[in-house]
């Protein structure tokens, strides 16, 4: 491009009129040439340059941005880690993150302006369900892996009502289905529960899905729900719901939701003196809960989960020490959830050999055997991992028993 310009500026001589038609072709042609180099300079940097840019799609703020923020700390420190020991393929990765605000509409021009404009090869996130299912679109258009570390909505993730698989889709945790089923038998069998009351966030297909499931696999093993009530979103005062169970027969209660409501229901019912055990999913999982509940209520308090620190596996107890150095605080299920997303991601770049998002996206549909701290994994036809899951008990708000259960 700079000889090229060179030589339109040497132009010169003639009549006037051609000095300035000359001067003024110049002037376009070098603009022109300008462009282009920058054109090639921007091409250059969305694929990659020297590093290999993935994408970082979260929510770092808003209602969720507990979930976001610790997932991004995993997800960092993974590449934190490839990085310091040579990248991938002899190349750095370059985290492009950018904050959705924990809505569905923002997560989809996140995804838009990663793939079309920041050129990510891959991209990880959202954490949530629904926000994972608002960029997917914008993957399969520009066919582009988009992967999640904890969306786990049984439909709209990996594949569509109809069981027709996203080509670009990807998730690293189980499924509601089996979340819902495995704290239904926890219930049943651990803890010898005949009656269940359910109280569930009806703003969010989480909720509703792992609802869905409970009860089915309770009643279904001869259990009776006795009674199902519903909350939505930014909920504050559960006394009246609470009050209306609270001179029924029940042996456990369920509520499928997330912390920041979970919390506080789990509080008001243990100050309405309702002392059955209380069992979750995955999404009570948050320092937030022990801040709202308070370390007193939390007793006799169940919830599955992805991993937990409890767990003697060497590469488990090796995450901790290391995520207490870099961090200075115990990680949680969401901080290992996205190490493991990280280390995957990098992973199946790699053994693509390239940055072809086609090899990239065909890697990752081949995964076996990878090893993580949330548990070794196979990925099946359906861009789910076949994983083990794990209950957790909680004791005074920290962690006190862990069980876990392969898949069946």
């Amino acid at each position: 491009c700079i000889n090229m310009i060179f030589k339109l500026l040497k132009i010169g001589g003639g009549s006037m009129k051609k000095r300035i038609f000359l001067s003024l072709f110049t002037a376009v042609s070098v603009m022109s040439l300008l462009a282009g180099c920058g054109n090639n300079v921007a091409n250059n940097n969305n694929n990659g340059g020297d590093g290999i840019k993935i994408g970082l799609n979260y929510e770092l703020t808003g209602g969720v941005a507990s979930y976001g923020e610790s997932s991004v700390n995993g997800i960092m420190m993974a590449f934190d880690e490839i990085n310091a020991a040579g990248g991938i393929n002899g190349k750095q990765i370059i985290p492009v993150k950018i904050d959705n605000k924990s809505e569905s509409a923002e997560a989809t021009s996140v995804a838009t302006r990663l793939m079309t404009q920041e050129g990510v090869v891959l991209s990880l996130g959202p954490a949530t369900s629904g926000n994972f299912m608002a960029t997917i679109p914008v993957a399969q258009q520009n066919k582009i892996p988009v992967l999640s570390s904890s969306s786990t909505a049984d439909v709209g993730v990996t594949a569509d009502a109809k069981g027709n698989v996203y080509d670009y889709a990807f998730r690293l945790c189980f499924k509601d289905s089996f979340q819902g089923i495995t704290m239904s038998n926890f219930a049943s069998n651990n803890l010898g529960a005949k009656k269940a009351v359910i109280i569930k966030d009806t703003s969010s297909d989480y909720g509703k899905g792992l609802a869905e499931n409970f009860k089915a696999n309770f009643e279904g093993s001869g259990g009776q729900i006795v009674a199902e009530e519903g909350y939505v979103k930014g909920d504050k005062d559960f006394n009246a719901v609470l009050t209306s169970i609270k001179g029924k027969d029940f042996d456990v209660i369920f509520i499928p939701g997330y912390y920041d409501e979970a919390g506080l229901i789990i509080k008001q019912a243990r100050d309405l003196k309702i002392d059955a055990p209380i069992l979750g999913a995955d999404g009570f999982d948050s320092p937030v809960l022990l801040e709202l509940a308070g370390e007193e209520a939390l007793n006799d308090i169940y919830y599955s989960n992805h991993y937990s620190s409890l767990d003697e596996d060497p590469l488990v107890k090796d995450f901790i020490a290391k995520y207490k150095e870099k961090y200075n605080t115990e990680p949680n299920a969401f901080n290992a959830l996205g190490y493991d997303l990280g280390r995957w991601a990098a992973d199946a770049v790699k053994r693509a050999g390239s940055q072809d998002t086609a090899a990239i996206t065909k890697a990752l549909a081949e995964t076996k055997g990878f090893e993580g701290v949330t548990g070794t994994f196979d990925m099946d036809e359906n861009h789910n991992p076949v994983k083990s899951i794990v209950v957790i008990g909680l004791e005074d708000g920290v962690q006190a028993t862990s069980i876990k259960v392969d898949p069946k």
